[in-house]
């Protein structure tokens, strides 16, 4: 979630230092805006993680933070189209736009963080599921993220 911090400037410094990182990111930015996407800072920036030349695994905190719902339609979307040989990819999300519990197949794994800082629970991907309800209530659209962004539980009286 730091990925916003600095205003997209070290994204822009590493693009303008590797030209074929940027060809990529620009190409990739093409077909995402022809999905439907906003081309952001936070689109950027993430392109150019996924497409960075690296053979490190990504782990992506909020995928959908600062894009959308067009954008989360068309990046997950462009995601899903990532071939077999694609580096691994590992992300949190509460988005629904993102992670839709029906779409999920036999080479994905889903993996609960309860709120409750229970340990992790892999849930599998059908109703009834150990974990399964809780993990569709964590799931809200765009427009709700949106509203709720920065919400924090609170009782007074309560440390």
């Amino acid at each position: 979630m730091d990925r916003l911090t600095d205003g997209c400037r070290a994204t822009e410094q590493r693009l303008d230092a590797d030209a074929a990182l940027k060809s990529r990111v620009e190409r990739s930015l093409r077909w995402l805006v022809e999905d439907g996407a906003t081309v952001s800072g936070a689109l950027v920036i993430l392109l150019a993680g996924l497409e960075a030349q690296s053979q490190a695994t990504l782990v992506i905190d909020m995928l959908e933070e600062g894009l959308d719902a067009g954008t989360q339609q068309a990046l997950i979307a462009f995601l899903r189209r990532r071939g077999p040989e694609a580096k691994p990819l590992f992300f949190l999300t509460r988005s629904s736009a993102i992670f839709e519990l029906d779409a999920v197949g036999a080479d994905k794994s889903i993996t609960l963080c309860p709120a409750n800082h229970s340990p992790p629970i892999r849930v599998m991907p059908y109703p009834g599921a150990p974990g399964y309800e809780a993990l569709a209530t964590c799931l809200a659209s765009p427009d709700v993220r949106a509203r709720t962004r920065g919400v924090i539980a609170w009782r007074p009286g309560l440390a």
